[in-house]
């Protein structure tokens, strides 16, 4: 009777299970097939944020500097009696001119504001102002 049941439980074991210990029937969407592929297409929305948020900390870099030269220039021209605007948008890339805006300060320095642009789509994500003063030469 031990046999018996040695025998029928072996049995019961090479029928339901066959290579490498997978079970007979198995669905083919438990396989490991292909699975390095899905968790590249389900990463890739992820890299490309990451590399949006780098290119809009990016421009905001530029947009920062870009108008630290273009408020020097405004002061500059502003100081020798020339257009200030003209001047500040001189210096400043096509994208940065929009909604561009000088303020004169009490202490005769100039205020620049200058937008700065979402990378993707339109719109401003902030603004920044830049100060610069040259004394009067006319």
């Amino acid at each position: 009777m031990r046999a018996h049941l040695r025998r029928i439980v072996t049995l019961a074991s090479r029928s339901s299970t066959g290579v490498a210990g997978t079970v007979i029937g198995m669905s083919p969407l438990r396989s490991d097939d292909g699975q390095a592929t899905v968790e590249l297409v389900a990463l890739l929305p992820c890299v490309g944020l990451v590399i949006a948020l780098l290119w809009q900390v990016a421009l905001a870099g530029s947009a920062v500097w870009f108008s630290g030269g273009a408020a020097r220039a405004a002061a500059r021209a502003d100081a020798v009696g020339g257009d200030a605007l003209r001047a500040a948008r001189g210096v400043l890339p096509g994208k940065l001119e929009h909604d561009l805006r000088i303020r004169r300060e009490r202490d005769g320095g100039i205020a620049l504001i200058v937008q700065i642009p979402f990378v993707l789509g339109d719109g401003q994500l902030t603004a920044i102002t830049t100060r610069a003063r040259f004394e009067d030469q006319r």
